[in-house]
């Protein structure tokens, strides 16, 4: 006859709570590792370094924001680094973009303004304090200020001015400079 001690049942219970419990932990790291890899291709990891080339540390997802970008503001004039600008100035400049510095910008449909704000708000900073006055000029923004801590500057600085110490400004290269700059302190 088939005889069921307690301490059998007790052993067998503990066998498969470890079992259950080494399944569980497993089942858990591995759904954490999926969302994790999932929200890391839909968000990617934005560096806050001014991009050397166009798609220099941007991912996949935002390249067409950056493309449209680029193309739309080169048209006028140099496209600035996002980290240049606050989030707050260019949700205000892409808001209204009939009335952008006393002029309008040509061919600018609302799903390229998505692109580009998507882009932009990803790569830019917000201001650190809300009564902080949004800076519509380069020469007012504090990142600007920021990127460039002991240059001094001669002449009211515009997105224009970049030329004259980065070359490759029209190739969204802001990392290369001048001959004269190149090793400055």
């Amino acid at each position: 006859m088939f005889k069921i001690s307690w301490s059998s049942i007790f052993s067998r219970f503990n066998l498969l709570s470890v079992v259950v419990i080494v399944a569980i932990s497993f089942w858990s790291i591995s759904i954490g590792w999926g969302i994790t890899s999932i929200l890391h291709t839909f968000t990617g990891s934005a560096p806050m370094a001014i991009a050397a080339s166009p798609n220099d540390g941007v991912p996949a997802r935002y390249q067409a924001g950056q493309e449209f970008y680029l193309k739309t503001c080169s048209a006028c004039h140099i496209a600035l680094p996002p980290e240049v600008l606050p989030s707050e100035t260019w949700k205000k400049l892409l808001e209204n973009p009939n009335k952008h510095y006393g002029t309008s910008v040509p061919n600018l449909i609302r799903l390229g303004q998505l692109l580009i704000w998507d882009y932009l708000q990803t790569f830019s900073r917000t201001l650190p304090a809300k009564d902080e006055p949004i800076p519509f000029y380069v020469e007012q923004s504090r990142y600007f200020k920021i990127l460039h801590p002991r240059i001094k500057f001669k002449e009211t600085v515009t997105h224009g001015s970049c030329i004259i110490c980065h070359p490759g400004v029209e190739n969204f290269d802001f990392r290369t400079l001048t001959p004269e700059w190149e090793n400055s302190p």
